[in-house]
């Protein structure tokens, strides 16, 4: 465990564009540690060696259509997870959390597209999402998912649509998420309503997702709670 005085969190945006997704604001307003943003798209790192735990966030991106700065990433978080930095990922972020430590074969386009608030179930129990057997509404926005995840990696949460809504490599405080605890429901419609109007693909599950009545858990208190305490 990281004493709290020594903690540094790496946020890094995946963005693509930012006028409309504004990952480190929706992390960073549940971090009262030190923290440092980096643009990946722009080719902005961090040292691993300088951070004590770093966050991926989600992206408009797909994790199958990678470009250079996604490769470049996924060889960071080898290099961050061999040092025993703790990482969290976020939906893209999940993804490439299961491609840069699983492999190609382990992410893949979801058979129906996740958007809007979900119910996840709790498969195992850990720190991040609590016991086994409860369930907790969260936001999400997928197209893409994780699979078949080997032996190293444990699954936690699952939903009615994806398997694999959370893992962790099996004894590292090293975590996966598909789901979005970050956005909360203003946020989540904002972001919605948003992606409507710049046209962004799947318009019907979009407009589907605002329909919905809202229904957030607060999954992210104890997700980040967990995750800086070392689970």
């Amino acid at each position: 465990m990281t004493p709290i005085s020594k903690i540094r969190v790496a946020i890094i945006d995946n963005s693509v564009q930012p006028e409309i997704y504004r990952p480190v604001e929706h992390w960073s307003r549940h971090l009262d540690v030190p923290w440092e943003a980096f643009v990946a798209r722009e080719g902005h790192w961090p040292d691993p060696a300088a951070f004590s735990h770093i966050i991926l966030t989600g992206s408009e991106a797909s994790i199958l259509e990678r470009e250079p700065w996604a490769e470049a990433e996924a060889a960071l978080v080898r290099e961050a997870a061999g040092a025993g930095a703790a990482i969290l990922g976020s939906c893209w972020g999940h993804q490439l959390i299961a491609f840069a430590l699983a492999g190609e074969k382990h992410v893949r386009r979801a058979a129906r597209p996740e958007i809007g608030w979900i119910s996840v179930r709790v498969d195992a129990p850990d720190p991040l999402l609590g016991p086994a057997g409860t369930s907790a509404f969260t936001f999400s926005s997928h197209y893409d998912e994780v699979c078949d995840l080997p032996p190293g990696f444990e699954v936690l949460a699952s939903s009615e649509a994806c398997a694999v809504q959370g893992f962790r490599l099996r004894g590292r405080a090293v975590w996966g998420l598909q789901c979005h605890p970050e956005i909360d429901i203003p946020t989540g419609l904002r972001f919605l309503r948003d992606l409507v109007g710049c046209g962004f693909k799947g318009r019907e599950s979009l407009l589907e997702a605002l329909g919905q009545t809202p229904r957030d858990s607060g999954l992210i208190r104890g997700i980040v709670r967990a995750f800086l305490t070392g689970g």
